[in-house]
């Protein structure tokens, strides 16, 4: 009876779920990886929740790659533009906690890493998204060195072609056949975009770590990279403990030496799964690093709803916002985007305390002005499609003196270095020789000139080639009435009893839905929620899911999700500050919380979150 009950709910939610449309029915999106590429923000995998919640309960599997149009801003939204029309079917995966390489010289996204959910890991093959052709490419399996990790700290830098992933989970969520615990990882991942070679090297240190961030800098000759926050596992017993915000692990790419730097100020608490960008001032006096919301541990565990600017070369800690106390609305497991060094979008969230849908009219994305480039002088305001350039803000002029424009005066750690490579390494700035594309590109003087081509026609002979086209065409409806007529006369009558079968039709052309039939798409699959501070684990068996959980306190509303007592989907880890060393672990069962994230204010003081029964039509 429980199987039939099940198995009834199981199509119920499918059934449902294919009925649902990215934009109209969203109600918030976490886990997701995205990328910048041609002037559109690419938004892949990851989990959503539909609009109303209270009647969609569960978490899904988001098969869609969508983007935002970068050059639009609508009145009355306040962010990109969202579509969902492009190419992606059931042989890509739909992933959690990977990351998009942008390649911006060869039109292409990489796909690296993430879980699987509710279905078994695939063998890894790096998968590229074609912005040009609207296809994906698989580009073979990487060297026997490289695993498929998951919510590791990953860069993409288009300007010298080549993606990087510090650290990350090994799981039987990522990778096919694992067995036992999930497994944290302490190697720096690098993909040559134009060599289609891999390395795979040591990090900072030989700790396991996740659930961190890095971030480029073109500082150096080559640029360096900077890491921060996230856990660590020293143990090798399953503890986990935060990474001191105040612990800034920076790697220099030409030397491919380490270093770490103790960062002063308004230092943020430990912190895991949050999000981040970098910028610059426009002489590279200062290099900002801001950073956005996050889960936390032990008496955080709820996370955090603020904004922290890391300035460099100080290595100064600024909180930028909120200006006062406060829980806030804390989220986490999503994504930032610089965008043209001037603003940063954030996209998703998962809220530990708001079952809230996330903003649904803009489709759970908010925008930070990141020099405050607007008439109210606010942090929190709409996109702007032709703010281009970064403004330093007041708080960091404050610390590091200068102006809008640059020029610092601080510009060393007030304590001196902990290592004098660094003095030198931030004297100097990168440069890169432009890259050449590995493959064909349109140009838009090819395009221009295909479309004035097409305009030399005067309008006499366009107007005769039309009037010649029609009566050639009804010519041929004539020839076609006759034939026709005399057919159907010479057609021996059909019996009563006839044996003619009916034939299904589709007309054409025919635009199938994202979730028809005759369009191939990866099953929308659903989950129950998670806590995203733990690790995520496959249970020993998927089919032998049942029991009953909510993810909200109020209610309690049945659907699949591991029974209490399976000890394959628990898990030996929990939180630990830095603070507390060797602990016995308890166990605990891993589960997502469905959550929200901040609204774009239109005067554009804070993020605000909007009820699913507030927002407007």
């Amino acid at each position: 009876m429980l199987f039939l009950t099940l198995f009834s709910l199981a199509l119920l939610v499918k059934t449902t779920t294919q009925q649902k449309d990215p934009l109209n029915d969203f109600c918030r999106r976490f886990g997701h990886q995205t990328a910048v590429v041609d002037r559109k923000l690419f938004i892949d995998g990851g989990l959503v929740d539909w609009n109303p919640i209270s009647q969609n309960p569960l978490n899904y599997t988001n098969t869609w790659l969508l983007y935002n149009d970068l050059d639009t801003s609508p009145a009355g939204v306040g962010t990109p533009q969202l579509y969902a029309n492009l190419s992606k079917n059931a042989s890509i995966p739909s992933v959690s906690g990977g990351i998009l390489w942008p390649d911006d010289v060869n039109k292409r996204v990489y796909l690296y890493g993430g879980d699987y959910y509710q279905t078994p890991a695939s063998a890894y093959s790096l998968l590229s998204y074609d912005v040009l052709n609207d296809n994906w490419d698989s580009f073979g399996v990487p060297s026997a060195s490289v695993q498929s990790v998951s919510y590791g700290a990953g860069v993409g830098i288009s300007d010298i072609g080549e993606g990087y992933m510090l650290g990350g989970w090994l799981s039987n969520a990522s990778v096919p056949g694992w067995s036992g615990s999930p497994l944290a990882t302490s190697t720096l991942v690098k993909y040559d975009m134009d060599k289609g070679a891999w390395t795979n090297s040591t990090g900072p240190d030989t700790t396991p770590r996740a659930e961190g961030v890095m971030v480029y800098l073109p500082a150096s000759l080559s640029g360096l990279l900077i890491h921060f926050g996230g856990l660590t596992t020293p143990y090798g017993n399953g503890t986990i403990v935060g990474s001191p915000m105040s612990e800034i692990h920076v790697y220099d790419i030409q030397s491919s030496n380490w270093y770490t730097q103790t960062a002063v100020g308004d230092v943020p608490e430990m912190r895991r799964r949050f999000c981040a960008g970098a910028t610059w001032a426009p002489d590279r006096s200062s290099y900002n690093i801001y950073l956005y919301g996050g889960a936390g541990f032990d008496a955080n565990s709820t996370g955090f709803d603020d904004v922290y600017i890391l300035t460099l070369p100080s290595f100064t800690w600024i909180k930028w916002w909120p200006s006062t106390p406060g829980t806030g609305k804390p989220h986490n497991t999503l994504s930032c985007n610089v965008i043209d060094g001037a603003q940063m979008i954030i996209v998703g969230g998962t809220f530990p305390l708001s079952s809230d849908c996330d903003s649904p009219t803009t489709w759970g994305t908010h925008n930070l002005d990141l020099g405050k480039q607007n008439s109210a002088g606010a942090m929190w305001h709409d996109y702007q499609p032709n703010l281009t350039s970064y403004s330093v803000p007041s708080e960091i002029i404050a610390v590091v003196g200068g102006s809008s424009l640059g020029g610092a005066t601080v510009t060393a750690p007030v304590s001196g270095y902990d290592n004098r490579d660094l003095a030198v390494y931030f004297t100097q700035q990168a440069s890169v020789a432009s890259r050449t594309p590995t493959r064909a590109i349109p140009t838009p003087s090819a395009t221009q000139s295909s479309s004035s081509s097409s305009k030399t026609l005067s309008s006499g002979a366009i107007a005769g080639i039309a009037v010649g086209a029609a009566v050639v065409f009804i010519a041929v409806l004539i020839g076609a009435w006759v034939c026709i007529r005399r057919r159907r006369r010479d057609m021996p009558k059909p019996s009563p009893a006839s044996d003619f079968s009916n034939v299904h039709e589709q007309p054409y052309p025919y635009t199938p839905s994202p979730n028809s039939q005759f369009m191939p798409q990866m099953n929308q699959e659903f989950h129950p929620t998670r806590q995203p501070h733990s690790p995520f684990q496959q249970p020993s068996s998927i089919a032998e899911l049942a029991g009953t959980t909510s993810p909200r306190p109020d209610e309690n509303q049945k659907f699949y999700s591991p029974a209490p007592n399976d000890s394959s989907y628990a898990l030996e880890w929990v939180p630990h500050s830095a603070t507390q060393t060797h602990q016995s672990p308890v166990s605990v069962q891993a589960s997502l919380h469905s959550e929200m994230t901040p609204v774009t204010e239109l005067s554009g003081s804070r993020p605000m979150m909007v009820h699913e029964n507030q927002r407007s039509s």
